[in-house]
């Protein structure tokens, strides 16, 4: 199951659940969809997978399958890895 994590990794904004600017790669890294257009070009460098929207979790299923609440930063941001 998606983890549906918090926030993009390159700026931090808030990317709750029901966000349709979320991006993830095969290994659900996450990102914005501005990080993902203009910084990552469409692809994550780290895995070399291609950046998709994240699928949206019905409201009602997150009561009982809910977001991940663990904040990924990367630690100089997305500039230093594009």
């Amino acid at each position: 199951m998606l983890q549906l994590r918090p926030n993009c990794e390159c700026c931090d904004k808030d990317l709750p659940p029901e966000s349709a600017e979320a991006r993830i790669c095969s290994f659900e890294c996450t990102f914005c969809s501005p990080c993902a257009d203009t910084v990552l070009k469409g692809h994550f460098p780290n895995c070399g997978g291609e950046l998709v929207a994240r699928p949206r979790r019905p409201a009602s299923k997150l009561l009982k399958f809910p977001a991940s609440t663990e904040r990924v930063l990367k630690e100089h941001g997305c500039a230093k890895a594009a």
